[in-house]
């Protein structure tokens, strides 16, 4: 679609919701605040002043006017009114469709059919293909509960210092993602969410999978150190340059083998609901269910580099 096009649509005041009048009102008085605070980013970015003459420079993808309209027309509840239904309407649908696609599981590489819905079925699968996972933590941004309510410091990440909510990205050596869940208050440590998950037994069920972890997850590697491959412990201040050195070279490699999944949390960061979840906080975790199996579907379709096997057997867990 051209710019034009789309400056054009969204210019109606039925999807910006102000008239054609208050929209140019609009962009003449914000005009000149955004242009200031542009030339000071930049000016500090480059720590001088400009060198070129006014205007030279490649051109915005997005002028400031698109920029105005683009702004509006995501405040504003666009679904209901390109639909001609009211806004209720669009979230029971939403919350109708939403379940079932976090009920749909993640896709299997070279396995269409088959979906991955439980840990048991990560460790299953990872045990077949010879497959060593990769195990890491992403958090989304939540609102703050209210003042007064229990539990309101649950949210608060030891980490970003944010409210937040965790949850644990499994992929393989591809960076294509096997499973994301193990979901839990943002306070909550890394290793704590999967263990409470059941990965410990997963570990005992299936001693050949190994696993590489970060340093959130050291409590883990240090209970099963044959399978679980985590960061060495960082030397203590006065240490000596060699066994500094031996543990620059030793965390660098590792950083090397896991970096797959942090790709992996990448491609699910990509969708705008996860950048920063506005909704009610008991949503979020169906939101980021299905957001992964969706974002699987998309990772399993890299060609693999080694030849499956040819038979998969997954675990079910019995339903309570």
């Amino acid at each position: 679609m051209k710019s034009s096009w789309a400056r054009a649509a969204c210019s109606d005041s039925a999807l910006c919701e102000i008239s054609k009048a208050h929209l140019g009102a609009l962009v003449t008085e914000l005009a000149g605040p955004w242009t200031a605070a542009r030339d000071s980013a930049l000016a500090q970015r480059r720590g001088h002043g400009r060198l070129r003459a006014a205007g030279a420079g490649p051109d915005h993808q997005l002028v400031f006017v698109d920029r105005v309209l683009v702004t509006l027309v995501v405040l504003h509840r666009v679904l209901a009114a390109l639909f001609g239904v009211s806004p209720s309407t669009i979230d029971r649908a939403v919350g109708e469709v939403r379940p079932l696609l976090a009920a749909r599981g993640f896709a299997v590489p070279d396995r269409p059919g088959i979906r991955l819905r439980t840990l048991a079925d990560v460790f299953a699968y990872a045990q077949a293909e010879g497959i060593t996972l990769r195990i890491d933590g992403t958090e989304v941004r939540v609102r703050r509960p209210k003042a007064g309510r229990p539990g309101r410091k649950a949210f608060v990440s030891g980490k970003r210092k944010q409210n937040t909510e965790k949850a644990t990205m499994i992929s393989d050596e591809q960076g294509r993602e096997l499973w994301l869940g193990a979901i839990r208050p943002g306070r909550m440590h890394d290793a704590t969410a999967v263990r409470t998950e059941g990965i410990e037994e997963q570990l005992r069920l299936h001693p050949n999978v190994k696993a590489e972890v970060d340093s959130g997850y050291a409590g883990l590697a240090r209970d099963f150190p044959g399978q679980v491959s985590a960061p060495p412990k960082k030397p203590a201040a006065d240490a000596g340059p060699s066994e500094r050195n031996f543990y620059d070279h030793a965390r660098r490699r590792q950083s090397q083998r896991r970096i797959m999944v942090e790709h992996a949390n990448a491609e699910v960061k990509q969708w705008r609901s996860l950048q920063r979840w506005t909704g009610e906080r008991d949503d979020l975790p169906e939101v980021i269910t299905a957001i992964g199996a969706l974002v699987s579907d998309r990772s399993a379709k890299r060609p693999t580099r080694s030849r499956p096997s040819v038979e998969l057997d997954l675990v079910r867990e019995t339903a309570c």
